[in-house]
Order: structure tokens, then C-alpha cells, then sequence
């Protein structure tokens, strides 16, 4: 068998994370799923792009209706709120509430724990490396996106 190439080890490790929660945890998921809506709509308006349904589910790569009823639930939590959009009054956006925003800080917050953790005995500048580089992926990524 030969080594894996670096898409397939990015793409495993996308995997692996993405079923962090244990079968069953429904608090866990739900949890999850609250912090990725609300984390997505904060990266589209970080892009200067308005957090529609239709946007929010292109950016977690999921259907028009999930988006929907994530955008609900989130809406519900009070991690979100609706309002008509500056430029089509026929649509809406999302936009953080500052319990959004506040949920979104702790999210981060251990999401830097956990990079901690994953690069114990890595150098700074081995760490800074990694960052920049993935942070070029997420950049590309999102070029490509458009």
C-alpha cells in the first residue's frame, strides 16, 4: 500500500472531526450543529457576504431546507437573529446575536485548546507554519468558491 498523499490525510482529518460527537450524545450534535451555523455566518459576513439560507448552506455544503431549520434552531438558541436584507428587502439575513457571539468566543476558545493539545512538542515556529498554510487552503478555498 502506498503512503497517503496530503488531500487524502486533509480529507481524513476533515472526516475524523466531523463525527466528533458520541452516537447518541443528541445534546452534543445539537450543540455542534448550533456552532457550525453560527460559525458560518460569522465567516460569510467576515467575507463581506450576506448570510442568507441560501448562502449559509452553501457554505456548510448542505441542502436549502437543512440550512433552513439550523438557521431556525440557532434563531431559537438566540444565537441568531433574522432581519431583512439591506439590498433586497424580499430576502433575509442572519446576523450574530451577542449570545452568538459570546457561544462563538467559548467555540473558539476550545478549538484553540484542542490545536494546543494536537501540537504538543511543536515548535512555534512549526505551529505558525501550519497555521499560515492552512490558512492559504481556507483562502484558496474560498477563491475557488466564487
Amino acid at each position: 500500500m502506498t503512503a497517503k498523499g496530503p488531500g487524502q490525510v486533509l480529507f481524513g482529518f476533515v472526516r475524523h472531526w466531523s463525527r466528533r460527537s458520541s452516537p447518541g450524545d443528541y445534546a452534543a450534535a445539537e450543540q455542534g450543529r448550533l456552532v457550525l451555523v453560527t460559525e458560518s455566518v460569522h465567516a460569510l459576513m467576515e467575507r463581506g457576504i450576506a448570510a442568507t439560507v441560501n448562502a449559509v448552506a452553501h457554505e456548510i455544503g448542505i441542502d436549502q431546507s437543512g440550512a433552513s431549520r439550523m438557521i431556525k434552531s440557532a434563531t431559537e438558541a438566540g444565537y441568531l437573529s433574522m432581519r431583512a436584507s439591506r439590498t433586497d428587502a424580499r430576502c433575509r439575513e442572519a446576523a450574530l446575536t451577542s449570545a452568538g457571539r459570546s457561544m462563538l468566543k467559548q467555540a473558539h476558545h476550545w478549538q484553540e485548546q484542542v490545536f494546543d493539545q494536537l501540537t504538543v512538542g511543536w515548535s512555534d515556529r512549526r505551529r505558525d507554519d501550519f497555521q499560515r498554510a492552512m490558512a492559504d487552503l481556507v483562502d484558496r478555498s474560498n477563491a475557488l468558491d466564487v
